[in-house]
């Protein structure tokens, strides 16, 4: 009998010593380094490079709003150089709005609507054409920090002999600043 409490009392200053333990530490990750809230409204700069029938190099400029944690809203502005070797050169410049939702950490999905004028040379015919496009993208990227994303793009409006995108899906890197 003397052994069972002798034994029961070492347990429970052990699991004393432990739970007081886990209480100090928890406590001290709170005080000295305290979780530092999101900023609302961010820069942020997109940029994307797409090899799939010819080269496409863009650049976006964004200001995005975090709504909450799990929903942002946002502007940007755009350029884009593509060509496709011996046929065309096209140079847009254009706007756009964009929404970010966030189902799970680490996943962005996005959906964008862009307006861009159009200046395309088309070289085999030495003709240029100038003309309003638009695009809507649906995409999804991982966030490798809480200030870079990569991932990909669809657009949901390319049309291969009217849109300016050499291909309908565009691969992205985005950094917020």
């Amino acid at each position: 009998m003397k052994k069972y409490i002798f034994f029961s009392l070492i347990a429970t200053m052990f699991v004393t010593q432990i739970t007081f333990a886990q209480v100090q530490i928890d406590s001290i990750k709170t005080v000295e380094n305290p979780i530092e809230p999101a900023k609302r409204l961010n820069f942020g700069l997109g940029f994307g490079l797409n090899f799939v029938d010819g080269t496409s190099i863009s650049l976006s400029p964004n200001l995005v709003y975090r709504v909450n944690e799990r929903f942002s809203l946002g502007s940007g502005l755009l350029f884009n150089y593509s060509a496709i070797k011996d046929l065309q050169k096209t140079t847009t410049i254009g706007a756009n709005v964009l929404g970010n939702y966030y189902p799970v950490q680490k996943l962005l999905t996005t959906i964008e609507f862009a307006e861009m004028y159009v200046d395309r040379e088309i070289i085999y015919t030495n003709t240029n054409d100038n003309f309003w496009d638009s695009a809507l993208f649906l995409g999804a990227g991982y966030q490798i920090t809480p200030k870079i994303s990569v991932g990909g793009k669809y657009n949901l409006l390319y049309d291969k002999d009217k849109s300016v995108y050499s291909s309908p899906f565009v691969p992205f890197v985005n950094i917020s600043f």
